[in-house]
């Protein structure tokens, strides 16, 4: 019962961050641009993703950390700690190839490659470098939390494996509204499901998903340099 309670109370920390928005954004946005702050929109919502994703991400905890027994839902051993790392290292290479797959049956589908959300993510990022602490910590925390260990950790009781990081990983796509690529972020939730289930550790998940995130913003930030480095190398005698 307790830990029902606190994933509701969870549950309503992430709705209300998600809804914040339009109430404060607007607000935000007339500071900022009293401030004479260049590309004031960008800026915003930067600030804002920041800001509200970081207060979700400490009262969450905090109400975590008053339940004991919220953590450990999924029946079984526990992995160790350095088998939860090397778990949430191995995430990260699965939910890569995982991804590569989706977007080759993608392209085959006709879909465009290319993920508006991400590049919309990264302009912002650009633009308040802040942001990059909610693209690769805070949103990893909180979807990790709300997908694999309220959703699927209540649905996996009730059903299989299956069928419940199937639910939590459609689940997952589709809050990213973006749903040309559904099948992308879907095949990702799926993957990070069964890290947290061989692992029934919620931390493995989110080493993963961070670890992905994290490597996603190097890329967009430092592809080029990393390509120019590379080809530097290889012409090295």
């Amino acid at each position: 019962m307790k830990q029902q309670k606190t994933g509701l109370y969870v549950l309503i920390i992430y709705c209300v961050m998600q809804l914040s928005g339009i109430v404060f954004i607007p607000l935000l946005y007339k500071l900022i641009q009293a401030m004479n702050v260049q590309d004031a929109e960008l800026a915003t919502y930067g600030w804002w993703l920041f800001i509200s994703m970081g207060i979700a991400t400490f009262f969450t905890l905090y109400i975590i950390r008053k339940d004991n027994t919220f953590l450990r839902p999924l029946k079984g051993q526990q992995a160790t700690l350095v088998g939860t790392i090397g778990f949430g290292i191995l995430g990260f290479f699965l939910v890569f190839l995982g991804q590569m797959f989706a977007a080759n049956l993608e392209i085959k589908l006709g879909v465009e490659p290319g993920s508006a959300n991400t590049e919309q993510f990264i302009e912002i990022a650009h633009s308040v470098p802040f942001a990059i602490f909610s693209i690769v910590i805070f949103a990893p925390i909180l979807e990790e939390i709300i997908f694999r260990r309220i959703i699927f950790g209540f649905l996996l009781p009730k059903t299989n494996f299956i069928v419940a990081a199937l639910v939590s990983a459609v689940a997952f796509a589709i809050i990213h509204f973006e749903f040309t690529h559904i099948l992308l972020y879907a095949v990702s939730g799926f993957i990070f499901a069964f890290i947290y289930y061989k692992t029934k550790r919620i931390l493995a998940s989110i080493i993963s998903h961070m670890l992905l995130n994290g490597f996603v913003v190097l890329v967009q930030f430092y592809g080029e340099a990393i390509r120019k480095f590379l080809e530097t190398y290889s012409q090295m005698p």
